[in-house]
């Protein structure tokens, strides 16, 4: 231990510049602050403060696993948020202090998930819904920071419940809803009670997915899966009225808003986002969205108002013309590959599932969205002359778009048997190298009208995973997942050396020298190799768990970056052997790391749909 504190002492923190990414799964995970000049959201174990007007992010780190819950008081002073954990373990809630940026408490009593949290409207109360293995609701006091009581949220012969609201005036007043259960609670200070009184809705079996409260507490709603709304009085706790009796929401009513000046915005889960009045709920305004809409957020009254879904877009609409406006989307899948063209830094092109994406460094903005449905993309790259980009797909074809327009410019079918995994191109834009899930390399030639394949490199036994080119274009290096990297002559196509270790190779590096490659994998290690004979220079411990996935070097060869499933990105000096800097702020396994032309920014990707720029450490 007294070692790692050492090295703790000399590792510098990476700045983290900007994050892409925005957890669209999470229920009412996206907010307005009351200032209305910020917008707040999950994204994996962070959760994001992002400036409205600028590109200015903020970052709060504290949660061990993905955020489930987020919540904003009514005066915007705190913060909460709920994370899952595994199974039988307490899972978190963190009390955030909004204007310091920083966590004030750290309140465990759930096990396993928090479903969702309500504050009290004069900030005295938080209450919490534990998931489905914990079934309880918890009123804590946010002054003393400590339980008050709790109790099973809902009875014994219907579901969990999986939503909590809060009145809007009283500080005693909650409920509770979800499968086949609807409750409003008092709170009983003095004996440390909480009193719950079910909800009558005769016939009607429904399960809440959305709740939302009138500002007066006169009445409050629910949006159920059935794709309907019903209307409740919290005083009589009786059903006021429900509807659309003939066109129901389809997928479901997974959001819902009340307006201040009446009517509903309404979400569905077929992403149609509709403004509608009590009793008819018939829609007055409506507009279809991309994916299921997961939040409804104001901003101030609801003049205009923010929108997300779970394909991950973040939407802004105007109340007076209900028109959308897309300011922000990511990657919803896992990201696999990460490429800049050849010597610019302003854009950059990412894959994941299926779609390709290229995006403006500076602004975060995506400016391309290249899409082939039910497919997924393993890995891209830029032809030198940046006129095309080249893409490896599962289906075992090689497609390639052109990067301004996202025009499909050529496939090449059957490229490989087991799908494409890895792909590299040669800098005099003639040939493309890909290597396939059954372990062969192919050589292809690139015309201006023909793809022709020039030969098919049978060596490896397993999915090849890294491909890397040397500058003069006569050889390259491929690693694969049957544990060895092979060096190969491009011009007599033909195998030079091989590199046997006992890991499933990930990512392999040429030094600029080329004399050297270095290679990291599964087993943890950065390995150097000599090119010329195969034979191994030294080993580095690469992390303390998890593979190593990514792995870059810069054009002089002084540093490299790793990446992989501790999350980390380190920054190592190549000669010492070092790390010098590390960056926290990744939650899902990181799959590759690249570092832009002319050292500016450090570029990763990783398995929750996140992208993040981190400021290169070094002037070159």
């Amino acid at each position: 231990m007294e070692n790692r504190v050492s090295l703790k002492a000399e590792v510098a923190e990476l700045e983290l510049e900007a994050v892409i990414g925005f957890n669209g799964h999470v229920p009412t995970g996206l907010k307005c602050h009351p200032d209305q000049e910020h917008v707040i959201y999950p994204l994996g174990c962070t959760i994001l403060i992002q400036a409205i007007n600028t590109q200015e992010q903020n970052f709060l780190h504290g949660h061990g696993n993905n955020v489930s819950c987020v919540t904003i008081s009514k005066s915007g002073v705190y913060l909460a948020s709920g994370q899952v954990t595994f199974m039988g373990f307490k899972a978190d809630i963190i009390l955030w202090d909004y204007k310091k940026r920083e966590l004030i408490a750290r309140l465990s009593l759930h096990k396993g998930k928090i479903e969702a949290l309500a504050f009290s409207p004069n900030d005295l109360y938080l209450v919490s819904l534990g998931g489905p293995d914990d079934g309880s609701v918890v009123v804590w006091s946010i002054a003393k920071r400590e339980a008050i009581c709790g109790s099973p949220a809902a009875g014994l012969n219907v579901g969990y419940a999986t939503t909590v609201i809060f009145s809007r005036c009283r500080d005693e007043m909650f409920v509770t809803a979800g499968n086949g259960t609807i409750r409003v609670w008092e709170l009983d200070l003095p004996n440390r009670k909480i009193w719950p009184t079910e909800c009558q809705t005769g016939q009607m079996k429904r399960i809440v997915m959305s709740i939302t409260m009138a500002d007066d507490d006169s009445f409050f709603y629910l949006g159920t899966t059935t794709g309907d709304i019903l209307k409740m009085n919290p005083r009589t706790k009786l059903l006021a009225d429900t509807g659309p009796a003939k066109d129901k929401f389809s997928l479901g009513v997974s959001a819902i808003k009340c307006l201040k000046m009446g009517g509903l915005l309404v979400g569905s889960g077929a992403g149609l986002l509709v403004f509608c009045k009590s009793p008819s709920y018939k829609p007055i305004k409506k507009i279809q969205l991309q994916g299921g809409i997961t939040s409804i957020t104001l901003r101030g009254e609801g003049h205009q108002f923010f929108v997300g879904t779970e394909e991950s877009h973040i939407y802004r609409v105007n109340f007076t013309d209900f028109k959308e406006t897309l300011i922000a989307t990511c990657h919803c899948e896992a990201v696999q590959d990460i490429v800049f063209p050849f010597g610019t830094t302003e854009l950059f092109a990412t894959c994941a599932k299926k779609d390709i994406r290229v995006w403006h460094t500076l602004s975060n903005r995506e400016l391309l969205r290249i899409t082939v449905p039910n497919m997924t993309c393993h890995g891209i790259d830029f032809m030198r002359d940046g006129k095309s980009i080249i893409s490896a797909w599962d289906d075992g074809r090689i497609r390639a778009f052109a990067p301004e327009t996202g025009r499909l410019m050529y496939v090449i079918n059957n490229a490989h048997r087991i799908g494409v995994t890895a792909i590299a191109t040669t800098s005099d834009c003639k040939r493309v190298i890909s290597g396939g899930g059954e372990g062969e390399v192919r050589v292809w030639q690139i015309g201006c009208q023909t793809q022709k394949l020039e030969e098919a490199l049978k060596e490896h036994k397993s999915s090849v995973s890294c491909i890397r080119v040397k500058k003069n274009n006569e050889e390259c290096v491929t690693a694969s997942t049957d544990g060895t990297c092979i060096i190969w002559d491009l011009v007599r196509l033909r195998r030079n050396q091989m590199i046997l270790a006992n890991t499933l190779f990930q990512c392999v590096c040429y030094h600029p020298e080329e004399f050297q490659i270095i290679t990291s994998g599964t087993d943890r290690k950065i390995a150097y190799w000599e090119v010329f004979d195969g034979s191994v220079i030294r080993e580095l411990e690469g992390s303390l768990s998890g593979s190593i996935n990514g792995m870059d070097i810069t054009l002089e060869g002084v540093h490299f970056v790793t990446g992989g499933n501790d999350h980390l990105v380190k920054v190592w000096d190549y000669n010492e052997g070092e790390v010098t800097h590390v960056g926290v702020g990744h939650s899902g396994n990181i799959t590759r790391i690249r570092i832009s032309p002319g050292n500016q920014y450090i570029v990763s990707v990783s398995a929750d749909g996140a992208i993040l720029r981190w400021k290169y450490p070094f002037t070159s």
